[in-house]
């Protein structure tokens, strides 16, 4: 393991290794070796790499930025509500900041996932004016007591992906041909940058969020509860709750109705 010489505002240090089975089990060793509030652990490849749910997160070695944050927190009552969302618009900021003509393409998915989202991408690259919207980012975070881990994933220059993601997941090189593998820990530190503010100014985010929520005012169908959830509400997503819920308007009525756990289903 290295320590990277990159701009952390947390004050910890960075750590990278090449090949890991994941940076979050990397950080969890870390945390009990009393490494301070804000250390990373970023990796070129991880051999289990996981996203919500429990699903795998797989990556070309080298291609994307994939890292842990670890934040500790004096209690648990001391942990920023909506953490997930914080990050995911930390994230999307972080990548407009290297790229700007992707302002306003990066849509924030409930809970954790970033899209590009094809309507906008038209106006950075003409050729990608046809296609749909496609994951880009995922962020995973899990605590342990008063400390959280935050897992990243970028996509960065990937070009093939797992038959079963190949309709969902694309890289930003894809749509941005001069955001290539060598500007990961450009992104990294623009990452923490972003992520650092978002966490000190503790307001700001809700709205900072619901400007690029995905498919807000559209029609959707949302699976309520656990993964595999039969339970179906359709109905016009309309924002987020003080809390980081999810609001839908189901379909025949007027108010709307805040929901915790679930995933919309868009693909």
């Amino acid at each position: 393991m290295k320590t990277l010489d990159l701009l952390n505002p947390f004050d910890a240090p960075v750590y990278h290794e090449e090949i890991v089975s994941s940076t979050f089990d990397i950080a969890r060793v870390l945390a009990g070796k009393n490494e301070p509030n804000g250390t990373v652990i970023t990796a070129d490849f991880q051999e289990a790499g996981r996203g919500r749910l429990g699903r795998s997160w797989s990556a070309e070695p080298g291609k994307n930025l994939l890292f842990t944050l670890l934040l500790r927190y004096k209690d648990i009552p001391s942990i920023p509500q909506a953490l997930t969302l914080r990050t995911g618009l930390a994230v999307s900021l972080g990548i407009e900041d290297l790229a700007p003509a992707l302002s306003g393409a990066l849509k924030i998915k409930w809970p954790n996932d970033i899209m590009i989202d094809s309507c906008d991408t038209a106006a950075a690259n003409k050729t990608e004016a046809a296609f749909k919207a496609y994951k880009t980012a995922g962020i995973l975070c899990e605590g342990d007591g008063a400390n959280v881990f935050i897992g990243i994933g970028v996509n960065i220059a990937q070009k093939e992906f797992p038959e079963e993601y190949r309709s969902k997941a694309g890289s930003i090189n894809r749509v941005f041909p001069a955001f290539d593998e060598n500007l990961r820990f450009s992104l990294l530190e623009k990452i923490l940058s972003r992520l650092y503010r978002e966490l000190e100014c503790g307001h700001g985010w809700r709205q900072g969020v619901i400007s690029r929520l995905y498919k807000k005012g559209e029609t959707v169908t949302f699976a309520v509860g656990p993964a595999g959830s039969d339970t179906l509400v359709e109905g016009t997503l309309s924002g987020i709750g003080r809390s980081g819920e999810l609001l839908i308007i189901p379909k025949g009525e007027t108010e709307e109705q805040a929901f915790v756990t679930g995933e919309l289903r868009v693909y």
